[in-house]
């Protein structure tokens, strides 16, 4: 891994549990076959890509509201209630 890279993530997702979760779900994109948003120069490693495309502000969060979370667990509770 870069540092770089990283310490420039570091400074558009503050929270490294967030970025952690953020570069996880996108290696698993990139993995799965899914295009880098960013120029690869080199051999980068998935992780280095991820973090680099962050870093460029290519890739960000919303974590949902309360509202968003209350309409979440309210579908969750049916789905679980109706077995379905």
């Amino acid at each position: 891994m870069k540092s770089q890279y990283l310490d420039s993530a570091l400074q558009q997702i503050p929270n490294p549990h967030i970025l952690i979760n953020v570069v996880s779900r996108r290696v698993r994109q990139l993995t799965q076959g899914l295009r880098p948003l960013t120029s690869t120069e080199g051999n980068l490693s998935f992780m280095d890509v991820a973090l680099k495309e962050i870093a460029e502000g290519k890739i960000a969060y919303k974590l949902p509201d309360r509202e968003e979370l209350a309409a979440q667990t309210a579908r969750a509770r049916r789905r679980k209630k109706t077995g379905s």
